[in-house]
């Protein structure tokens, strides 16, 4: 995964929970902003499992000269991945049970 690919990760993921977070605690319109927010966080949450997918797959076609360093910088993206979507999992989960008040 270049860098390019790692800035534009860390900044949509950031975008995404900075947006998610701002409509929770700004003035809510009620039922309709949660369950909006809820389908975007899903759709996110689909997004992610694509990308950690993809980058899987990409970890078997890193050459054998930057194999290791290749490895590494997967696995910290995937570590990554994995957290932002428990994050987002939470959050619907919060969503979710302000959706039943």
């Amino acid at each position: 995964m270049s860098k390019k690919t790692s800035n534009i990760l860390f900044f949509v993921s950031g975008a995404a929970v900075g947006a998610a977070a701002g409509i929770l605690f700004a003035p809510e319109k009620g039922r309709e902003t949660r369950s909006w927010l809820s389908y975007r966080l899903e759709k996110y949450r689909d997004t992610l499992s694509d990308l950690l997918e993809e980058l899987v797959e990409d970890r078997g076609r890193v050459t054998s000269s930057a194999k290791s360093e290749g490895q590494r910088v997967i696995q910290d993206a995937k570590d990554k991945a994995e957290k932002l979507l428990g994050d987002v999992d939470s959050l619907i989960n919060e969503i979710n049970s302000r959706k039943e008040i």
